[in-house]
């Protein structure tokens, strides 16, 4: 299995990255905020921060497909560890999030695979696929 965490602040762009490149590859879609209805937690504290972690991850290893698109804030680098990704996508897009809670705990990652820097879907897709066409090329994944 590869999990792919995309991660940024509230209204980088995470969800309709993941949706686009759920279009282009066989992979299971994992959206934070679905997750967060479905269990109906939305406990923004640093804690419930990290039990959605958890519970992505947990629900990214129940999955029966081979790829996995996570996006969600993951704000500490504590939860990264905790979903425990193959790869990153950071969507640093923004400085100030929908949810100002993020503005001042986010941590931005010290390790990414790829970092999107524009809203501009048509260019970050492009840059998607030739790093997914890459990565592939190494073994990890066939699109």
């Amino acid at each position: 299995m590869l999990k792919i965490l995309v991660m940024g602040l509230p209204g980088s762009g995470k969800t309709t990255l993941a949706k686009e490149i759920k279009k282009k590859i066989k992979c299971h879609w994992l959206n934070a905020d679905k997750v967060r209805k479905k269990f109906k937690d939305w406990d923004f504290s640093k804690k419930g921060v990290l039990r959605q972690a958890r519970r992505m991850r947990q629900l990214a290893n129940k999955s029966r497909n081979k790829i996995i698109i996570a996006d969600f804030i993951c704000p500490y680098r504590e939860g990264r560890k905790i979903f425990n990704p193959d790869l990153i996508i950071w969507m640093d897009t923004i400085k100030k999030g929908r949810l100002s809670t993020f503005d001042k705990t986010f941590q931005n990652p010290k390790k990414f695979d790829l970092k999107i820097k524009t809203k501009n879907l048509r260019i970050n897709m492009s840059k998607v696929i030739k790093f997914l066409k890459k990565v592939e090329e190494k073994k990890y994944l066939k699109m």
